[in-house]
């Protein structure tokens, strides 16, 4: 399912213009990126948690060059889903 899937979807089911749904996803996520860059975490009751979690340093393999190099530390989103969610 894509994301003008889930447009298309909400629209039929709630009688709202498909623009007006399509701006509100666009400000959700945008909300879930900025609360992300300033490194707060983000739940949603009954969906799951975004956050963002801090890879340690560590060494890798460059093929081809045949040489170990250091990855440094950095951090990177992250999705839990909630307990209610199952498949």
């Amino acid at each position: 399912m894509t994301k003008a899937d889930i447009v298309k979807s909400i629209a039929s089911k709630t009688g709202i213009d498909r623009e007006k749904v399509q701006l509100i996803i666009d400000e959700t996520m945008s909300e879930i990126k900025g609360s992300l860059a300033k490194e707060e975490n983000v739940y949603l009751r009954g969906f799951g948690t975004f956050e963002v979690k801090t890879r340690a340093a560590k060494p890798a393999r460059d093929i081809s060059k045949s040489m170990t190099i250091m990855i440094p530390e950095h951090k990177i989103p992250y999705f839990k889903p909630s307990k209610d969610m199952t498949v």
